[in-house]
């Protein structure tokens, strides 16, 4: 059994740096896309919570020794997208841009922990095979 967790080819902190990627550009996107009289910062929150998973998946891959604590914390920012994107629920008469934006939190904040118990996993294996 390898030591590091590999999923579709790429470790734990590449998958948080791409999903993180994609929060921030959506993010930067959706308040691009809004009428520019009414442009509010609040569609950039993907890009607030795609932040740190990218910067966790950066420093996960720079300090090796730390790793696993960057990793719970990219977790604990999963959650939290999944969480925000689950208060589309809850909106009045949502705009197709705003059901977009809760959507991308809930599919990369999904997956990101789904990779990442899978990853745990793994390494739980990997510590009791030593």
């Amino acid at each position: 059994m390898d030591k590091d967790f590999i999923f579709i080819g790429l470790k734990v902190p590449r998958i948080a740096m791409i999903g993180g990627f994609l929060l921030i550009s959506w993010g930067i996107m959706a308040y691009l896309l809004q009428e520019s009289e009414s442009r509010s910062i609040t569609a950039m929150i993907p890009s607030f919570l795609g932040l740190p998973l990218f910067v966790f998946g950066i420093l996960s891959e720079v300090d090796e020794t730390r790793k696993h604590h960057y990793m719970h914390a990219s977790m604990v920012f999963s959650l939290l997208m999944i969480l925000g994107g689950m208060r589309i629920i809850s909106a009045d008469n949502p705009s197709t841009l705003l059901v977009a934006s809760h959507l991308m939190l809930i599919f990369v904040g999904s997956a990101f922990i789904f990779v990442g118990i899978k990853s745990f996993k793994h390494n739980r294996l990997f510590r009791e095979q030593e």
